[in-house]
């Protein structure tokens, strides 16, 4: 499998120090209205429509090709539909031998008034979508090709990305003599394009002389030595995983279900890419396929031009017009909420409409994801107006693992996954998944949400997230970074601020090694999934900005969560932590000391004399602790301050005795006691007892 290309903190860092204009998703223009637009002629748009007729990769395992719905129409309530049971159970009915039914691309062309600008839009429907955040009856999925039609080349090709949430696959003056090649996502039918040489691989950034295939915004990092274009592309194509999960409706397979007879467990997303469910599995997948390209289909009356297995017919959408909607049961996607005491499980929803009832279908310029394409146009053409600004949550989804630099299971470091992602916010009932592990919620109001992370094998990341009305983009997690936990070594930290003796406002919890993994607004019960194999500080901040601190070593022999008790800020918090930290380094230093180790390297008197340190800052906090409990702040201050002196011979000590101690445990040794120094200040600083 390729290796991912992108450097997604790079992407995080340039989000976080970039002007607005530079960003896709928002711009600088507080936008403008596009001109009406009508129907091209029928003869101009059959011409339109056969000179840009998409050329159609599908992936090997894809199961449901572009087709014509009319069979499957019935009568209800006085109105032409297609029923989501017919369409499934009846294309795989007609799916015989290699041949599958009715290849059909439907076309629309439209033109905006007083302005040479028309486009024809390719729609292509599928009877099924079957992904990795989602399942659905139905699946349109579109293809515009805005185009001049004074010096008749093209301008925009702009194809459809799972929705207007996630930013789409866009090219902007593409080549007047080629043709659109669409790379379609297996089971979603997402279209990433290709316009390079390289026919059925998608080309997010350039390799040598060959163009990438898109022109979405190039976000340049802080150093300027990368870019990196903002749009959903192919994942399985740049080197990352997608677990499918298998559709059920009532509870059961959708498979077995008594409507769709001619349904088999074979005619879904083969079993090699499937799990039954994301929380069945233990930790991320590493054994799934690459993607590889399966039929390739073409306009029939194309000559020339790339190899293809199946021919379609170009039939306009106005033949389909007098079909009112597209229906079946609602089938729902569970995602996993982590919340103190028992997981909760929100549903996520969608649904597929008719495209003549969408507002792209009479104004192609609504699907333009990316501002500075439409930006470009409307440089161009009076009829289209300026980009809108628009609110975008953004983060990278890692994965925390142990640190090779810890003593075993006392620390962590974060790495990029190759196993793809989806987030849910809570304000709105649609998924969508990460593109090479960024996660991106594009138009996203302004105010409070709750954004939640699911990712196969790993246990759930929920977060409360700010968007404000700027107009740009909102970094989630810390400094836009969510590391996820293998669900095997996962273990939840609970806290309850009603169990604190003040107003909580902030929760944050850090390892020695990674650094903070978790920092949050607290407005109630809150809880957060942590590797087994780290040490914490969980500290929690009131209305007041009072601090408190508090140390979690999970066990990772237990299954059950670590409970933040009593979870009060002030000086008799950070002293009980400072106390805890000390003693817990002081006892591990010397159970992996007591070997003939430290003294054949002479370092027995060394490792001694930083243990009785060790121990005399913990005696020192637990007496700070006393004096602060007993409302005695002069008396907890004095010993803080000597505590402080004796942190200072705590290092002196250390560097006597790092040569005598594993690398590893100096070195946590050393972490620990910076975040003592930390600490014992902010104990010093707090009025609060």
């Amino acid at each position: 499998m390729a290796e991912p290309t992108l450097d997604r903190r790079t992407l995080l860092a340039a989000l976080a120090g970039a002007g607005a204009a530079s960003v896709a998703g928002c711009s600088v223009f507080d936008g403008g209205e596009d001109s009406d637009a009508s129907d091209v002629e029928s003869d101009r748009a059959e011409e339109l429509a056969t000179r840009f007729a998409p050329t159609l990769y599908f992936d090997e395992n894809e199961p449901w090709f572009p087709t014509d719905p009319r069979p499957y129409t019935s009568e209800r309530d006085g109105e032409t539909v297609v029923d989501g049971f017919d369409a499934f159970d009846g294309y795989h009915e007609r799916f015989t031998g290699e041949q599958p039914p009715d290849p059909t691309v439907f076309y629309h062309a439209v033109e905006y008034e007083n302005s040479p600008l028309a486009v024809v839009q390719f729609w292509l429907y599928s009877a099924f979508d079957q992904f990795t955040t989602n399942f659905h009856w139905h699946d349109w999925e579109v293809l515009h090709v805005f185009v001049d039609t004074e010096t008749d080349e093209p301008q925009l090709y702009v194809a459809s990305s799972h929705s207007r949430k996630v930013p789409n696959n866009e090219f902007l003056d593409p080549d007047p003599e080629g043709v659109p090649r669409i790379l379609s996502e297996l089971g979603s039918h997402s279209s990433a394009l290709s316009v390079n040489d390289s026919l059925d691989e998608f080309q997010r950034l350039p390799e040598g002389a060959a163009l990438a295939d898109i022109t979405n915004s190039a976000i340049e990092t802080l150093e300027d030595v990368a870019a990196i274009p903002f749009a959903y592309g192919l994942p399985r194509d740049e080197g990352y995983r997608l677990p499918y999960v298998v559709p059920e409706y009532e509870g059961a397979p959708l498979y077995d279900h008594p409507d769709l007879p001619s349904v088999e467990r074979s005619d879904l997303v083969s079993d090699a890419l499937t799990v039954r469910s994301l929380d069945s599995l233990s930790s991320p997948p590493t054994d799934l396929p690459d993607r590889s390209t399966g039929l390739v289909f073409k306009h029939a009356e194309r000559e020339g031009g790339d190899e293809a297995d199946i021919e379609y017919d170009l039939v306009p959408t106005g033949e389909l017009e007098s079909i009112a909607d597209f229906t079946g049961p609602q089938l729902s996607f569970e995602f996993a909420v982590p919340e103190f005491g028992e997981d909760a499980v929100a549903g996520h929803i969608t649904t597929t409409g008719a495209p003549w009832g969408q507002p792209r279908y009479e104004n192609p310029a609504a699907d333009i994801t990316e501002p500075n394409h439409r930006a470009a146009l409307a440089e161009r053409y009076d009829a289209i107006g300026e980009a809108a600004s628009i609110n975008t949550v953004v983060a990278s989804i890692s994965e925390a693992v142990p640190s090779g630099d810890a003593p075993e299971d006392e620390g962590l470091t974060t790495q990029s996954s190759t196993v793809e992602a989806f987030a849910l916010l809570e304000s709105d009932p649609e998924a969508v998944p990460t593109f090479n592990g960024v996660a991106a919620v594009r138009d996203v109001p302004a105010g409070e949400h709750r954004l939640t992370v699911n990712r196969a094998g790993a246990a759930p990341h929920s977060e409360s997230v700010s968007v404000a009305d700027e107009g740009g983009p909102t970094l989630a997690g810390v400094d836009g970074e969510i590391p996820t936990v293998a669900t095997e070594r996962a273990r939840k930290v609970e806290l309850d601020p009603a169990e604190a003796d003040s107003d909580l406002t902030d929760l944050a919890v850090e390892d020695d090694f990674a650094g903070r993994l978790y920092d949050v607004p607290l407005s109630g019960p809150d809880a957060v999934y942590v590797h087994d194999g780290g040490a914490y500080t969980t500290e929690v901040r009131d209305a007041d900005d009072a601090v408190g601190a508090f140390r979690v070593n999970p066990d990772p022999a237990a299954d059950e969560a670590v409970r933040i008790e009593t979870p009060n800020t002030g000086k008799a918090s950070l002293s009980t932590f400072l106390a805890d930290i000390s003693a817990e380094t002081q006892t591990e230093i010397q159970g992996r000391t007591e070997t003939d180790t430290a003294t054949e390297v002479g370092g027995g008197a060394a490792i001694s004399g930083l243990t009785q340190a060790l121990g005399a800052v913990a005696d020192a906090a637990r007496r700070a602790a006393e004096r602060a409990e007993a409302g005695d702040a002069a008396g907890a201050d004095k010993r803080l301050r000597g505590l402080r002196t004796a942190l200072e011979q705590v290092r002196d000590r250390l560097e006597e005795a790092r040569d005598a101690l594993p690398p590893e445990l100096a070195t946590a040794a050393e972490k620990r006691l910076n975040q003592a120094d930390r600490r014992a200040q902010q104990a010093l600083d707090q009025e609060k007892l």
